[in-house]
């Protein structure tokens, strides 16, 4: 991280907590006019950074270290007898790579998940404005992964294709399919298309203490978190 000491951050004043309805959040963003290359968002990607839009950011809470970014080693990664359930209960999945772009279908999909499973949540109501400032304003690598069934749009995975890694920025599923775990299904499908790209990790943002609607990253094991600025691993 070095080279990216002259790199200007800004840190947000203090605001409820998306996560932890009982903290105050403050949120360090990256000068939005730096030009977001591959090799400056992989170092990023590594000491602890998301992006979301055109925006770096990293939790910066005085009082609370509850968000803690989360790997998966995909080389070591083993899958369990419920993983392997729902990882079967989807074979008929048919997943195809498409430019990060706006897509009416795309975005109708997105607009029945945000009302239908996270009505609760400050992305709601979805609008056509926030899904382009979150989603399609992407990076030249960034891809969205499409997963159909007889050709009906079941899930979207947004995904940056960074110089070691996949880092999962978003994913989007019908909710009528709920019993299918789609969800946790396009975490297994990137861990083996991370695997067969010959990257070695597989980013899946961060896991929240006290949050349960983050539980679901510990699943994935084994796992690494970045922990006192260095990644350790969780068996």
């Amino acid at each position: 991280m070095s080279k990216y000491k002259n790199i200007t951050f800004y840190a947000t004043q203090p605001h409820d907590c998306s996560y932890l309805p009982t903290q105050q959040a403050t949120t360090l963003f990256m000068d939005p006019t730096i030009v977001l290359d591959q090799k400056l968002c992989t170092d990023l990607a590594a000491a602890g950074f998301r992006r979301s839009g055109v925006h770096i950011y990293r939790p910066n809470c005085a009082q609370c270290q509850a968000c803690v970014p989360i790997r998966i080693p995909v080389n070591t990664f083993r899958i369990r007898r419920t993983q392997r359930k729902t990882w079967n209960r989807n074979a008929s999945l048919q997943a195809s790579k498409v430019p990060a772009c706006f897509r009416d279908e795309h975005y109708r999909l997105y607009q029945q998940y945000i009302s239908r499973c996270h009505h609760d949540g400050d992305m709601y109501p979805a609008s056509v404005e926030q899904y382009i400032t979150f989603l399609v304003d992407a990076t030249e690598f960034t891809s969205f992964y499409e997963f159909r069934e007889h050709g009906q749009l079941l899930a979207v995975s947004v995904v940056d294709h960074l110089q070691d890694s996949l880092s999962a920025i978003y994913t989007f599923y019908h909710p009528d399919f709920q019993q299918r775990s789609l969800g946790r299904y396009c975490v297994l499908w990137l861990i083996e298309e991370t695997r067969r790209l010959g990257l070695p990790y597989l980013h899946l943002g961060y896991w929240i203490h006290g949050c349960r609607k983050m539980d679901y990253k510990l699943e994935y094991r084994p796992a690494q978190m970045r922990i006192n600025h260095q990644w350790q691993q969780l068996e």
